[in-house]
């Protein structure tokens, strides 16, 4: 399993039409093959920050099976114009679990 990390710095003042949008957002994403399951936590110092964990079978369920699907073009249009900065999504693999 594969861990999608990403922070997303949303525009201040747009967190609450950001969260409508990610809960519409979210069907999408979880109808794609190779999703397992995700989570999206609001910042508490920075509460114009989210942190999207997104667990994949794999990269490339994420990178090529969402990414290049025509279902991302409507994911990005819900989403990407909250974020300035654009978020960095990065992926890891499971070293240890306590």
């Amino acid at each position: 399993m594969i861990l999608e990390h990403a922070l997303l710095p949303v525009i201040p003042g747009l967190e609450p039409e950001f969260e409508a949008a990610f809960d519409e957002a979210r069907h999408i994403i979880a109808s794609m093959p190779g999703f397992v399951d995700l989570t999206l936590s609001r910042g508490v110092e920075s509460p114009s920050t989210y942190l999207l964990l997104v667990n994949w079978e794999s990269v490339e369920a994420h990178e090529v099976g969402f990414r290049l699907s025509p279902e991302y073009q409507r994911w990005r249009s819900l989403l990407h114009r909250f974020y300035e900065p654009f978020p960095v999504v990065e992926h890891f693999a499971e070293v240890h679990r306590a």
